[in-house]
C-alpha cells in the first residue's frame, strides 16, 4: 500500500519517539502518586506538612543579595505574560515550519492546561504562606503553584510536542534538559521568595509532568492517526 499523503510540512514521529518508553511510564507513574498523596494530605490536615515549615525557613532568602535578585529574575520566567509569549512564539515558529498540527496541539494544551490548575486551585483554596515576608507580590490561593504548574505545561509539553517533530536524539534530549532545568528553577524560586509551600511546588510539577507526558501521548496518536503511516 501507498503512504497517506502528508500534510503540507509535518511529518510522522520520528524513530525511536512513536510510543512511550519505560521511563516515560515511570515518571508518570510517580507524578499521579506525588499528587495523590500530597492531595489526601491536603485534605486530611489543614496545616502545612512538616516538610513544608523546615524547607521554606532554611530556603527563604539564603544567601547573598545578588543571588535573591537572581530568583527574582528566574521567577518572572514562569508568569503569565512570560509563558504567553513563549507559547505565542513557538506556535508562530511552527506554523512558519507549516507545522499546523504540532502548532495546535501546543496552544491547545497550554491554553487546558492553564484552565486545569485555576480549577484545583478553586477546589483545594489552600493560603498561602505566613511564616515568612513575600518577597514578591503575589496573590490567589496557593495548591497547587500556578508558576511550577504552567512553566511544566509550557515549557515541558511543548518540549514533548516539538520534539516529535525533530530528528536526531542528541537535539530532542537538548531540548528536553532545557525546559526540564526552566521548571526545576521556576519552582524552586517559589519556595525561596516565600510565596509557596514546597508542597504547592511538588504537585505543580507532578501536574505538569502528567500534562505533559499525555499530551505527548495525544501528540503520537494523532499524527500517526493524520499524517499516515505504512498500512
Amino acid at each position: 500500500m501507498h503512504d497517506a499523503p502528508l500534510l503540507d510540512h509535518e511529518e510522522p514521529v520520528p524513530p525511536g519517539v512513536a510510543h512511550p518508553s519505560h521511563k516515560m511510564i515511570g515518571a508518570g507513574l510517580i507524578a499521579a502518586a506525588m499528587i495523590v498523596a500530597l492531595a489526601a494530605g491536603m485534605i486530611l490536615a489543614s496545616h502545612p506538612f512538616g516538610f513544608d515549615r523546615a524547607i521554606i525557613l532554611a530556603l527563604h532568602e539564603a544567601g547573598p543579595m545578588w543571588l535573591r535578585h537572581a530568583v527574582i529574575d528566574v521567577t518572572a520566567l514562569g508568569s503569565v505574560t512570560v509563558l504567553t509569549l513563549v507559547v505565542a512564539a513557538t506556535a508562530a515558529l511552527l506554523l512558519v515550519r507549516r507545522l499546523w498540527i504540532t502548532a495546535a496541539l501546543v496552544v491547545l494544551a497550554t491554553a487546558l492546561g492553564s484552565a486545569a490548575v485555576e480549577l484545583l486551585k478553586a477546589i483545594f483554596g489552600r493560603a498561602r504562606p505566613d511564616i515568612v515576608d513575600h518577597v514578591v507580590a503575589a496573590s490567589g490561593y496557593s495548591f497547587p503553584s500556578g508558576h511550577a504548574a504552567n512553566s511544566a505545561i509550557v515549557y515541558l509539553t511543548t518540549a514533548a510536542l516539538v520534539t516529535q517533530v525533530t530528528h536526531g536524539r542528541a537535539t530532542r534530549r537538548y531540548v528536553a534538559l532545557v525546559a526540564g532545568l526552566l521548571v526545576v528553577a521556576i519552582g524552586a524560586s517559589r519556595v525561596y521568595l516565600g510565596v509557596h509551600w514546597p508542597s504547592d511546588v511538588l504537585a505543580g510539577w507532578s501536574f505538569g509532568i502528567l500534562w505533559a507526558l499525555g499530551w505527548w501521548s495525544i501528540g503520537a496518536k494523532a499524527r500517526m492517526n493524520l499524517l499516515g503511516q505504512r498500512e
